[in-house]
């Protein structure tokens, strides 16, 4: 049981951290550039220890950033549900692939659940630009090798 737990602070301290950066406020020509942080690390988390991390988590990060954000309770949990399904369905062809094609797919990934986010909010009646939507999920992939280094680093030493 406790090899089970071993590391689990570093991945709930990660988590905190992602929702820190994630509401951290920012002026408003970098608010579309902003990366998601949140969906960055449940991807990472997703991809590394898929038996661990899953759809509840980002269920429960989702409800979390719904009420940080003050949006409809239950947006965010959808989209991150959603990326947490679609990460654990190829964590074990993406792993195989270089740092470059797994930055293609993270901005594809986070590109399809940014879709999701938005097409929930225009069925609430909010609508934005779509060619917008784009912009954090290239920010995030252009962050994915920086991240990924990061954290493997500390998931080999404190994780597993």
């Amino acid at each position: 049981m406790a090899e089970r737990q071993r590391g689990y602070w570093l991945i709930s301290l990660t988590f905190i951290l992602g929702l820190y950066l994630q509401a951290m406020p920012m002026p408003d020509g970098l608010l579309w550039w902003r990366p998601e942080w949140v969906s960055l690390l449940l991807l990472y988390w997703c991809l590394e220890i898929p038996y661990r991390v899953g759809v509840f988590h980002g269920f429960v990060l989702g409800l979390l950033l719904d009420l940080i954000e003050g949006s409809f309770l239950g947006h965010n949990a959808l989209m991150l549900s959603f990326l947490a399904y679609l990460a654990l369905l190829v964590h074990s062809r993406m792993r195989m692939y270089t740092l470059l094609k797994q930055s293609l797919m993270v901005f594809v990934l986070i590109g399809t659940s940014q879709l999701v986010f938005q097409w929930t909010q225009s069925a609430l009646g909010a609508t934005a630009s779509t060619i917008l939507l784009v912009l954090p999920a290239t920010t995030s992939a252009i962050l994915w090798p920086f991240m990924h280094l990061t954290f493997d680093a500390m998931r080999r030493r404190y994780v597993q």
